[in-house]
C-alpha cells in the first residue's frame, strides 16, 4: 500500500471514490463534476488543505482530504477531516487505518492542534472505528446554512412559497 499526496492525475479515481461515499451519505448528492473541481482546488492550493491517495499497485484505492483552518479557540492551526472513503473489497483491510494515521501525521506536520471531522449519526461502523483512533464525540452540534441561490430565502419566505402564498 501506498500513501501519498493526490496530484491532479488522480482527480478521477477520487471523484470516482466520491460517487460512493456521497451516494451513502444522508446530506450529500454525488455531483461527479463539482466534487472534481472541489478536488482540484484543494490539490492545487496547499494551503487549502491535502488530498490522501492510497494506492494498491498503482491503483486508487482509499481518500482522505484535510482542509486547514485557524482556531481562535486555540489561537493555532487545526483541520476538518472529510471525504473518508476505500474502495468497498479492501474495506476491514487496514488500509482506512492506515490512510487515517497518515493524515493525523500529516496534520502534527502542518501544525494542527486539533483535528474535527463529521460522520452520519446512523453510520456506527465509522464511528467505532474513528473512536479507535482516538476522536472523541463532542458536545458541539453541527449545524449548517447552504448559501446556494435556491436556499438564500428566510425561513418565512421559504416557508410562504412552499404554502403556495
Amino acid at each position: 500500500m501506498r500513501i501519498s499526496k493526490a496530484t491532479a492525475e488522480d482527480i478521477s479515481a477520487l471523484s470516482a471514490l466520491l460517487l460512493v461515499l456521497f451516494s451513502q451519505e444522508a446530506e450529500f448528492t454525488p455531483d461527479q463534476e463539482a466534487q472534481a473541481r472541489g478536488l482540484a482546488r484543494i490539490i492545487d492550493s496547499p494551503d487549502t488543505g491535502v488530498v490522501l491517495v492510497a494506492k494498491s499497485d498503482g491503483v486508487v484505492v482509499g481518500m482522505v482530504t484535510l482542509l486547514f483552518t485557524i482556531s481562535t479557540a486555540l489561537g493555532e492551526r487545526v483541520a476538518l477531516l472529510e471525504d473518508m472513503v476505500i474502495a468497498s473489497k479492501l474495506r476491514g483491510a487496514g488500509v482506512g487505518s492506515q490512510l487515517l494515521e497518515r493524515a493525523i501525521s500529516v496534520a502534527r506536520a502542518e501544525g494542527c492542534k486539533r483535528i474535527t471531522l463529521l460522520t452520519d449519526k446512523t453510520n456506527e461502523s465509522a464511528q467505532r472505528f474513528y473512536a479507535k483512533q482516538g476522536f472523541e464525540l463532542s458536545s458541539m452540534v453541527p449545524m449548517r446554512l447552504s448559501l446556494t441561490s435556491e436556499c438564500n430565502e428566510t425561513p418565512n419566505k421559504s416557508l410562504e412559497r412552499t404554502r403556495g402564498r
